[in-house]
């Protein structure tokens, strides 16, 4: 039979561990590590994740290159609403690039060095 004082240290210990945890900042930074490495290691390793990556890089490639032509087409034109169409495009090519670069940068450790040739690193900007 356990006793009473065997109890009463079993569960001053677990209210100290729920306590360094949940409120003890370097209780918390311990938590979160510990569950963000374990989310990086499972996405890492996990096919539907690596895919998902590979297909939102890929339609944003495809989104920022369909806006890059319609800039570089227009830029020049001497109709100022084909210079607005390419100022339009600018735009949004610009603003896809700096979603896919961050998007990049969040996600780059799914390849872990493995990119696939058609994954870009970044994308540059229009100017």
């Amino acid at each position: 039979m356990v006793s009473n004082k065997a109890i009463a240290a079993i569960a001053a210990v677990c209210i100290g561990l729920i306590l360094f945890f949940a409120a003890n900042p370097f209780g918390v930074m311990a938590w979160n590590s510990w569950f963000g490495l374990v989310q990086k290691a499972d996405d890492a390793t996990n096919y539907d994740t690596l895919k998902q990556v590979e297909d939102t890089c890929r339609s944003m490639i495809s989104s920022y290159e369909s806006d890059r032509m319609t800039y570089e087409q227009y830029k020049d034109s001497d109709s100022s609403e084909a210079r607005s169409w390419a100022e339009q495009a600018k735009m949004r090519a610009n603003r896809t690039a700096s979603t896919y670069n961050n998007y990049i940068l969040e996600n780059g450790y799914v390849w872990e060095g493995n990119v696939p040739k058609d994954i870009d690193d970044q994308l540059d900007y229009l100017e």
